[in-house]
């Protein structure tokens, strides 16, 4: 059995948490590649070292004085060495780091350096092999992740070593040039390292235990999802929840590696396990509920619209010509409605109008802003009568205005237009009626 262990900023923000993970990968002999992220926040007050090396290139950027924030960061990495005890010493790391800063090497190189140094001293500290995540994980000429030279150096790479740290993150681009995913990407590199390897598990610790039904900070004392499938927690991520990167499932994806999201304070709870496919029946019958505020309704009607042949195509070039993706688009016999993000369509409002009067020439545009879209998402949905009777009468107990509601045909989630002013009690309301009526 192989496993990659990826560990959040949580997980590694200080020594003591650094002697945790220790005790967790020394636990299991399976536990042989290890992704860490950059030290995260050791108290509500601190500063994320990401946050920190932003802030600190912008300074170099801006040709102002960088080295006393950058002592500060040094200082955060040498914390975490002498609480390990360790003999290592980053100077000439700094020195070099300290140098392209002011030679202008970019904000990618900048934020990368918090996995970076993290990863030397992780492999200090176990007696890993450090392997620069630059030199195996690479983008392409227009800065697109290059999944099959990637897949191939990797695999090269790892073959030939019993134990590494990996740095998360980043790679390098076509020039050379380090260049990161967007932020959470660790998440992405412990799921390509999965796959390089043909990993049993890949494990990623965070500071939750596993997948929750829906956000605590909502929902007090939310229950925890035991097992997953891939493509419903894909529905659950697009929609804001946020335990894992939503691109970190395609590369175990495709090789059917599971992931299993644990507690590095708790490593003795089960957490949540990520699949392709199971035959489990779900503890109720949704998995999860997950969504997010800042919507626009664009509403188009125009009589005998269903008659038109691509009416709805000329619609959306409205949307497109301006730059404007769309989220959702229900629609009846003499409507369509366009749902899109309140703060990129706000700015365009009356561009997109025009267009979409000259492309369609509708009867009536109107628009209803300050919305939210909530996703109910489950695999058990699709052999359970009345499940969207249950969560409209949830909604109207708790007299909730249902603005929208849409349903794909594969019968995995159905999507819920509410006021943002509903949203919380919306998501409260739909828990409760189907997970507290079953506890």
């Amino acid at each position: 059995m192989v496993k990659v262990v990826k560990f959040g900023g949580s997980s590694l923000a200080s020594a003591a948490q650094f002697a945790k993970v220790g005790d967790i990968i020394r636990a299991d002999e399976s536990r042989r590649y290890v992704v860490p992220s950059a030290p995260g926040k050791r108290n509500a007050k601190d500063t994320k070292v990401t946050d920190m090396l932003y802030s600190c290139y912008a300074l170099a950027e801006a040709e102002e004085d960088f080295k006393g924030a950058l002592k500060k960061i040094k200082e955060r990495y040498n914390s975490i060495i002498n609480g390990l005890n360790l003999t290592l010493s980053l100077e000439d790391e700094f020195r070099t780091i300290e140098k392209n800063f002011a030679d202008k090497a970019g904000e990618d190189y900048a934020a990368s350096r918090g996995e970076y140094l993290n990863g030397i001293i992780m492999a200090n500290y176990l007696g890993y092999e450090f392997i620069d995540a630059a030199e195996v994980i690479f983008f392409d000429e227009n800065g697109n992740f290059d999944d099959y030279k990637t897949d191939k150096a990797m695999a090269e790479r790892l073959s030939h070593v019993e134990k590494a740290v990996i740095p998360g993150f980043y790679g390098s681009d076509s020039n050379g040039n380090v260049k990161t995913f967007s932020r959470g990407g660790s998440d992405i590199t412990g799921s390509i390292v999965s796959k390089a390897v043909h990993a049993s598990v890949y494990e990623n610790w965070t500071d939750v235990s596993g997948c929750l039904v829906a956000d605590p900070r909502i929902v007090e004392n939310a229950q925890p999802i035991k097992v997953i499938t891939y493509r419903e927690l894909r529905e659950l991520s697009y929609m804001g929840a946020s335990v894992l990167h939503e691109d970190a499932i395609f590369p175990v994806r495709k090789a059917g590696i599971p992931i299993n999201i644990k507690n590095t304070n708790a490593p003795e709870e089960p957490g949540t396990m990520i699949v392709e496919s199971t035959c489990q029946k779900a503890d109720y019958t949704i998995t999860g509920i997950a969504g997010k505020r800042g919507f626009v309704a664009v509403n188009i009607d125009k009589d005998m619209m269903n008659s038109e042949v691509g009416f709805c195509r000329k619609a959306l070039e409205a949307f497109e010509e301006n730059g404007i993706s769309i989220e959702h688009m229900p629609s009846g016999i003499d409507t369509m409605t366009v749902f899109v993000h309140q703060e990129e369509f706000e700015g365009k409002e009356q561009q997109v109008i025009s267009s979409i009067r000259r492309l369609v020439n509708p009867d009536i545009i109107d628009l209803e802003a300050d919305l939210a879209l909530i996703a109910v998402v489950g695999r058990g949905m699709k052999s359970t009568r009345g499940t969207a009777g249950r969560i409209f009468s949830a909604l109207a107990h708790a007299n909730i205005n249902v603005k929208m509601i849409d349903q794909g045909s594969s019968e995995l989630n159905i999507i819920i237009g509410v006021s943002n002013n509903d949203f919380d009690n919306a998501i409260k309301a739909i828990y409760d009626i189907f997970v507290m009526t079953q506890i």
